[in-house]
């Protein structure tokens, strides 16, 4: 049965129901009433192996989206997504109980007219979760339909590497001068290429770094949280040391500022406006990193580039990262 307590400003609600106990707090009683009797519900469906008969594909997304997303680091990005297929794709119309493959697979057919199959992957992740955390948790399916029907094609891994006119054109686009702090957000887009292409740090642990992870003397970044959940050091080079010089008149007022100074969103924006100035075709802020790990390369051995890059699985640093030029494979055979 339900319990419905008062908690601070708000109402928490309890329910307890076939072994199975969900809680949730809510700004009036009367939510946390209303959403107990839902739960009491839907555990006893569960418990009857009873899928709900008004939840449609939208509504576990949506709950998804509510429950499961705030706790990711890649929030933003899920949220963008189940709100474009909640709002625009058929599938979430379609009525869990009613789900067939057929409904699946002509939405990846659709997908796949519309994006790349590595976007179509990165969804079909994603439902796939939602369809997992639906079965385990919530009752609402009585399988992952994904499971019985085909995935698109892993994408060859891009080899997109940057040239010396490519960067020169985009530090002339941005305005970004060696002798002198910039002064514009798009001139710190020209620095952070120049710093990303030092480092191989990733768009988001560069606009993430602050001073107070910032060894100037000893030469390293420390990166407390990073894509694979652990932390790490980057070591940086003199020219990455310099470069990060160049922001301390402009950021360095408190030590949790970020180093330059810029969102994750403004990057994003910025480097495509600069990208589509040059007419530069086919690059991403992501290939600075390969470009950065294709020249350490050089330097470092694969377990060496690892620990810099933070790569766990070694293959995916060889086969999708690492993508040395002909000429510099040839440079060391004598």
């Amino acid at each position: 049965m339900a319990t419905i307590r008062k908690r601070g400003a708000g109402w928490r609600a309890e329910v307890y129901r076939n072994g199975s106990r969900r809680s949730k707090t809510f700004h009036t009683k009367a939510q946390a009433q209303s959403w107990a009797l839902r739960m009491e519900v839907e555990l006893d469906d569960a418990a009857m192996g009873r899928i709900p008969a008004d939840k449609a594909i939208g509504d576990l997304l949506r709950r998804y989206q509510d429950e499961v997303t705030p706790g990711k680091r890649g929030a933003r990005w899920e949220n963008l997504r189940l709100g474009a297929i909640c709002r625009d794709d058929p599938l979430a119309r379609v009525m869990l109980r009613d789900i067939t493959p057929s409904d699946l697979s002509a939405w990846r057919d659709r997908r796949l007219k519309q994006v790349s199959p590595a976007t179509v992957l990165r969804e079909w992740n994603l439902l796939s979760n939602a369809f997992s955390i639906g079965l385990r948790e919530w009752g609402w399916v009585k399988e992952n339909p994904l499971t019985r029907v085909r995935k698109p094609a892993t994408p060859a891994a891009r080899a997109r590497r940057l040239s010396a006119d490519e960067i020169e054109q985009l530090m002339l686009v941005t305005g970004y001068r060696a002798d002198k702090p910039p002064q514009t957000l798009t001139g710190r887009v020209g620095l952070v290429i120049l710093f990303a292409i030092e480092t191989a740090m990733r768009a988001g642990e560069i606009t993430g770094l602050t001073w107070e992870n910032v060894n100037l003397e000893r030469r390293f970044a420390h990166l407390p949280i990073t894509k694979n959940g652990k932390p790490r050091d980057v070591p940086l080079s003199t020219n990455a040391v310099a470069l990060i010089r160049q922001m301390e008149p402009l950021t360095r007022d408190y030590e949790t500022n970020p180093v330059f100074g810029l969102t994750s969103r403004q990057l994003d924006v910025l480097f495509r406006k600069a990208r589509n100035k040059t007419g530069i075709e086919d690059l991403h802020f992501h290939d600075t990193r390969r470009e950065a790990l294709s020249r350490l390369a050089k330097r470092f051995d694969v377990m060496d580039l690892a620990k810099i890059s933070g790569h766990q699985d070694l293959r995916i640093l060889q086969n999708v990262y690492y993508a040395p030029k002909v000429d510099d494979l040839v440079s060391k055979m004598d």
